[in-house]
């Protein structure tokens, strides 16, 4: 009975104020700015920022000088002869924050040319997306390769060819920069592993010279180049020369 007499008067009161809740709307067009077309342009917005988050992994791998990087270290730690130290993660860390050293200038002034001035509306979308891309395609078209790219001009078909190289489209720019990416990639990562390759080769003599059949020689070669590694201070060799390999 007690609970009923609770019930009771709380039920009344709800069905008497249920007109007036009733009676109120919520005012969608308070969130979005007063103009004509800005409900779609502000969806147009969210799914243009929805779709490059979801492939920034891609894009920062294919027009900025994460390729390089990766690469190299991967080099790195193969000569040295250690399969999981550094971990991968911390490899591709450094990778990655070594990238943003090197591309920060480009990000700053896609940023103050491109995507702050859309973010604020002074330009559509039409304006904003060739001056975001211009940094990136300088930077490109100064680290590319004329080979790979003419390569890539020869093999397009159409309105991709460019009568100029700096009016190169980004489908034959990208795949091009990445090739010579990878290309010097694989240049310094042969000169990284060469000296690593010269310890592997003594030991590998001595031991059989010594007659030391059972004796695996990375056993005795693996602490002579960590050594050899951590003297020469080969961290900062290495990092400061991929970094100056983009001046």
């Amino acid at each position: 009975m007690k609970i009923l007499r609770t019930f009771i008067p709380l039920a009344s009161s709800l069905v008497l104020l249920a007109p007036d809740a009733l009676a109120q709307s919520v005012d969608l067009g308070a969130l979005l700015p007063q103009g004509s077309g800005s409900a779609t342009g502000r969806i147009v917005q969210m799914a243009a920022v929805l779709t490059v988050l979801s492939v920034a992994p891609g894009l920062l791998v294919m027009v900025t000088s994460f390729t390089r990087f990766a690469v190299a270290l991967s080099f790195l730690r193969s000569g040295v002869g250690l399969q999981s130290t550094p971990a991968n993660l911390v490899l591709i860390s450094l990778a990655l924050f070594m990238t943003f050293f090197v591309m920060s200038p480009v990000f700053e002034r896609s940023w103050t040319e491109g995507l702050r001035p859309l973010l604020d509306n002074e330009i559509v979308e039409r304006e904003a997306l060739p001056k975001i891309a211009q940094p990136f395609r300088e930077f490109m078209l100064s680290q590319v390769r004329d080979k790979d790219l003419a390569m890539f001009q020869d093999l397009a078909h159409g309105d991709l060819r460019a009568p100029e190289r700096a009016e190169t489209d980004l489908r034959v720019l990208v795949p091009a920069f990445m090739i010579s990416e990878l290309r010097r990639g694989f240049e310094i990562g042969f000169l990284i592993i060469l000296p690593f390759l010269v310890i592997d080769m003594i030991v590998s003599t001595l031991t059989m010279s010594m007659g030391m059949m059972m004796l695996p020689p990375s056993v005795i070669a693996l602490p002579l180049k960590v050594l050899f590694f951590v003297l020469i201070d080969g961290w900062n060799m290495v990092i400061g020369s991929l970094i100056r390999s983009y001046g």
